[in-house]
C-alpha cells in the first residue's frame, strides 16, 4: 500500500488508534532512544495490531515524520501566540525561548523528528512551514510593521540553523544560557537594521 493510499482517520475509533501510535512512538523514542523504536514494539505500546498500525503508516519513518510535522507545527503556534502577545517584536527572548524549548521531548528526540521530516517529506517542508508561520502573524491585529517575506526568512532561519547546529555538535559544550543571549542579541540587531 503506498504512502498516499494510506488510511486517514475522521471518526473518534480510528482517531483515537491514529493517535495511540503517535503516542507510543514518543515516547519509546524520548524514553528508551532510536535503537528500540520498530513498529513491532510501537504496536504492541499502543495496543494495536501491527496491520493495524500499517493501515495509517506505511513504516517508522512515516510515523516519525508526522511527528516531526506536529512538533515543528507546535512551535509556530507558540511563537505565533508570543507575537500577538508582543505585536510590536518587543518580546524576542521569549521567541528564542520558544524555539530553543523546542516542544515536548529531549533534544536528541526534536533533532530526530526534524531531520526525519525532512528526509521523508523533502526540504521543501521547511518553506511549507514558513509561509503557514507567516500566515499566521499576518492575521494577527495591532503589529507595527510586518516584515517582508525575505525579512523573515532570514530572521527565522538564522535562529534555526544555529540552533540545529548547535545541538548536532554536543562536544562544543556550548552554555544554553550564553546561547540564548547571543541569538537574542542577533535577533534584535537584525529588526533594529531594519528600522
Amino acid at each position: 500500500m503506498t504512502e498516499n493510499k494510506r488510511r486517514i482517520p475522521t471518526q473518534g475509533r480510528a482517531l483515537a488508534t491514529y493517535e495511540a501510535i503517535l503516542e507510543a512512538s514518543f515516547q519509546i523514542l524520548d524514553q528508551e532512544g532510536e535503537l528500540r523504536l520498530n513498529t513491532n514494539y510501537i504496536a504492541e505500546r499502543a495496543g494495536v495490531s501491527i496491520g493495524t498500525l500499517y493501515q495509517y503508516f506505511a513504516d517508522r519513518d512515516a510515523i516519525l515524520a508526522e511527528l516531526g510535522h506536529r512538533h515543528a507545527e507546535a512551535i509556530r503556534n507558540r511563537i505565533a501566540a508570543i507575537v500577538s502577545e508582543s505585536p510590536d517584536n518587543s518580546d524576542i527572548r521569549a521567541i528564542v525561548r520558544a524555539l530553543m524549548d523546542g516542544g515536548r521531548g529531549k533534544p536528541e528526540t526534536r533533532m530526530l523528528l526534524s531531520e526525519t521530516l525532512i528526509r521523508v517529506r523533502g526540504e521543501s517542508v521547511i518553506g511549507d512551514h514558513h509561509l503557514a508561520f507567516l500566515q499566521s502573524v499576518s492575521k494577527l491585529p495591532g503589529a507595527r510593521r510586518a516584515l517582508t517575506h525575505e525579512q523573515a526568512f532570514i530572521l527565522t532561519q538564522a535562529a534555526i540553523s544555529l540552533l540545529r547546529a548547535a545541538a548536532a555538535a554536543p562536544k562544543l559544550k556550548l552554555d544554553r544560557i550564553r546561547l540564548e543571549d547571543e541569538l537574542v542579541r542577533l535577533m534584535e540587531s537584525y529588526l533594529a537594521a531594519l528600522n
